[in-house]
């Protein structure tokens, strides 16, 4: 059990540099940062297997289960990639990490959930939130106008809560 926290809080821990580390990549193009970053990833998952043989039996999935997760993941931080070279940075991050509220909207969906009161207003207070960081509370408004990149960014955060859903 320790072990899975810390392997958590490593996945967090890392998961925290993306909007860092994809600024600081600068000008590569987003499909070759997105291949750069899978292969290196998918590197480290290969090495692992020499300490979890048992992991290669995981791998046995239907071919449902593979097409969603490479294109959940793949489509998600290529158009990720994409958002932070064409938007202010913070700003698409915040677009993009819209995706929790979207996941409790979305659940809503799957069979025996509903919309309750609690997650409507779970739902609003944190879009009222993310307005408020993205507008520094002044008005409703990007800083420079939407862009492309911001727009992305919201497609971002429709992918990856509907991979999210969907992989339930």
């Amino acid at each position: 059990k320790t072990i899975s926290t810390l392997i958590g809080f490593a996945a967090i821990f890392t998961w925290s540099f993306l909007a860092l580390l994809s600024t600081a990549a600068g000008p590569i193009p987003p499909f070759q940062l997105a291949t750069m970053t899978f292969s290196l990833g998918g590197l480290v998952g290969v090495a692992s297997w020499l300490f979890r043989p048992d992991a290669l039996k995981s791998l046995r999935q239907p071919w449902q289960v593979w097409a969603l997760g490479v294109a959940g993941l793949c489509i998600y931080h290529t158009a990720y990639f994409f958002a932070i070279q064409s938007a202010p940075p913070v700003e698409a991050s915040l677009i993009a990490y819209l995706w929790p509220l979207l996941i409790v909207v979305f659940a809503t969906f799957l069979p025996g959930e509903r919309l309750r009161p609690h997650h409507l207003i779970g739902v609003l207070l944190g879009l009222a939130g993310a307005i408020a960081v993205i507008t520094k509370g002044g008005s409703v408004g990007l800083a420079d106008g939407i862009k492309p990149g911001h727009l992305i960014a919201l497609f971002c955060a429709f992918v990856w809560s509907g991979y999210s859903v969907l992989s339930r």
